[in-house]
């Protein structure tokens, strides 16, 4: 296993820090404290993403998907998507994939599905597509409709490394009927604090390529969205699930979208 470098922060360790979880470093709080100084909102910004992941995979499986490709998984924080998504469909088929050796020390938390469905966890970078899909085609039909969800990951992939691309070339390998899951960080709401933000992260290593409305909706194109389309991530269909605490209290400097493939 690839050691785990508790020399710098690292985003999936900070976003567990703000959701309250133990599989974290004190550089990862330290930064995190940081980012606190500068908006004192992040924790809630950090639920209110998780909570769009659940809607939208309840969404989806409601509504008949039954694979899911989940790319950049994170620390498994209860309820999990795969628990979710076997709540309502227990035949639900569940790939996680994650380059974070902390992630694949904690996989066996994202295995424990039902007896109906599947749960696996894939070992790989976003910036590899070639590596997931050949991955994921061992667990997952991929003549079958996928939804692949990229729930708070691309805004730490910049555009040097392709973002867009990679997300088409993730996309190309799906059939019609597909989905695709997007939630990503903003400065459209509150430039000085996230140009601020952009700049420490920058200092620790830690790439934050926050991304305008219209930079967010290319992520879709050529894709149907589902109402309500582009949204702050709390108003998308939130009446399928529970309204996180101080999310109205501002802005939530987000996006979040799901979109059909024709």
């Amino acid at each position: 296993m690839t050691a785990i470098d508790t020399s710098k922060p690292h985003p999936a360790r900070m976003y567990d820090w703000y959701l309250g979880g133990k599989d974290n470093y004190p550089v990862d709080e330290a930064m995190g404290q940081q980012m606190l100084a500068l908006d004192p909102r992040v924790p809630v910004m950090a639920r209110v993403n998780r909570a769009f992941m659940h809607r939208a995979t309840r969404w989806l499986a409601k509504n008949g998907v039954r694979q899911f490709l989940d790319i950049g998984t994170g620390i498994p924080t209860e309820p999990n998507l795969h628990q979710i998504a076997q709540g309502v469909a227990p035949d639900a088929r569940v790939v996680y994939c994650d380059n974070d050796p902390i992630v694949l020390a904690h996989a066996a938390a994202l295995l424990r599905g039902t007896a109906e469905g599947v749960t696996e966890y894939l070992q790989a970078d976003v910036r590899d597509p070639d590596a997931i899909v050949e991955g994921a085609r061992k667990i997952l039909d991929f003549s079958r409709p996928v939804a692949l969800s990229l729930v708070a990951l691309l805004h730490f992939v910049s555009d040097e490394d392709g973002a867009h691309e990679l997300v088409r070339r993730l996309l190309s390998e799906l059939p019609s009927g597909s989905y695709l899951v997007v939630s990503h960080a903003t400065a459209d709401f509150t430039p000085e604090e996230s140009k601020a933000a952009t700049e420490k992260l920058k200092a620790a290593g830690v790439t934050l390529a926050l991304r305008s409305r219209e930079e967010f909706a290319r992520f879709f194109d050529g894709l149907e969205l589902v109402e309500p389309g582009v949204e702050v991530p709390h108003h998308w269909h939130p009446e399928l699930g529970e309204p996180v605490p101080g999310q109205n209290d501002g802005v939530i400097p987000g996006y979040g979208a799901v979109g059909r493939k024709p």
